[in-house]
């Protein structure tokens, strides 16, 4: 038995627990669903010092205060990153919407549950101490694409000048971000995040996962996430029923600012992600999400087309060309 078996076992102790693994994701945190008899919950195995437990444990207790169904936590043990939480089942929103699930009234659901959260005050929507989305955190994850996409395409790094040019040109474009009225960013609001709970009344009928990176910014950030998913193609005219319902919530909004903030973020996550599925494929053997890259690519795209991002635009017309929009080589492939 392994350490960290060991240490499971401690946490559990002598429970009479029937063990079977669910799905991972991206990170290092591994989950079990735990039965006994007639009871289930989910074990999270969050290794540190690749993760830590207390962020979720933190916006996990917070959003089950405000109403909204996170999983309980059931018991912690943040030192070793061991939770057990309450079970909300399969039904992810993938897996009812690839069953044939009502897809108008599942997105529905998760767009009002973000004019839920973002239609209270500040104050009630932000756990206190919680980090601001800022220039520092935006770049990093927005550099994760010249990061891995240039050595993957060419064999080598970005030039200090072609790296203060890619930053600078988003610096530019982040003020309309920052306008923007300050909210809970859940970070990643996505079908694969949200789970369909039929049993339960209203907003609460959308359970919501993955939630511990999340940080203090512009709400057009979870429903952009929720709009232009890296794994899911929506079509254009259902996402803008879904932008004028979330806009009609709040008249007293600038809807062009707004709209702006949207394409921002929506231009940064895109970089982002296109940057880790980069990675995940050449540092950690994960090639699975490169099936997706085309897609973010396409999204990306259709978000620098907003004269807001012209700068960033410009730098990725000189330094990332039509040829480089693609699934990147794997090693040994580039020519």
């Amino acid at each position: 038995m392994t350490d960290r078996e060991n240490q499971i076992q401690a946490f559990l102790g002598d429970a009479g627990w029937t063990r079977a693994p669910l799905a991972g994701d991206a990170s290092f945190r591994k989950y079990e669903r735990l039965s006994r008899g007639g009871e289930t919950c989910v074990l999270m195995d969050a290794p540190p010092p690749d993760e830590d437990v207390r962020p979720f444990v933190k916006i996990a207790r917070h959003l089950s205060g405000l109403g909204y169904s996170a999983p309980a936590i059931l018991s912690a043990d943040a030192e070793r990153g061991l939770l057990l939480l309450e079970d909300l089942g399969d039904d992810t929103y993938t897996r009812v919407l690839h069953g044939g699930g009502d897809e108008e009234a599942l997105y529905e659901l998760a767009v009002d549950v973000l004019i839920d959260l973002h239609g209270r005050p500040p104050g009630q929507a932000i756990p206190p101490g919680l980090p601001p989305y800022g220039n520092g955190r935006l770049l990093e994850e927005a550099f994760l694409c010249p990061q891995w996409i240039l050595p993957a395409f060419t064999g080598i790094a970005a030039s200090e000048d072609v790296r203060r040019a890619y930053g600078d040109a988003w610096l530019a474009a982040f003020p309309v971000v920052h306008a923007q009225p300050k909210t809970l960013v859940l970070r990643d609001y996505h079908v694969d995040n949200l789970l369909w709970l039929p049993d339960r009344n209203g907003i609460a009928a959308c359970g919501l996962l993955d939630f511990q990176d999340a940080v203090t910014g512009s709400g057009a950030y979870d429903l952009m996430s929720l709009l232009e998913d890296a794994r899911r193609d929506i079509d254009a005219e259902m996402k803008a029923r879904m932008l004028t319902r979330y806009l009609s919530a709040f008249p007293d909004l600038d809807a062009a600012a707004f709209m702006d903030a949207f394409a921002v973020l929506a231009a940064q996550r895109h970089a982002k992600v296109i940057g880790i599925f980069t990675r995940l494929c050449l540092r950690d053997g994960k090639a699975d999400y490169l099936v997706h890259i085309t897609r973010v690519w396409r999204l990306l795209e259709a978000a620098l087309q907003n004269p807001v991002l012209a700068p960033v635009q410009g730098w990725f017309h000189e330094h990332m060309p039509d040829d480089m929009r693609t699934v990147p080589p794997r090693p040994g492939e580039r020519s």
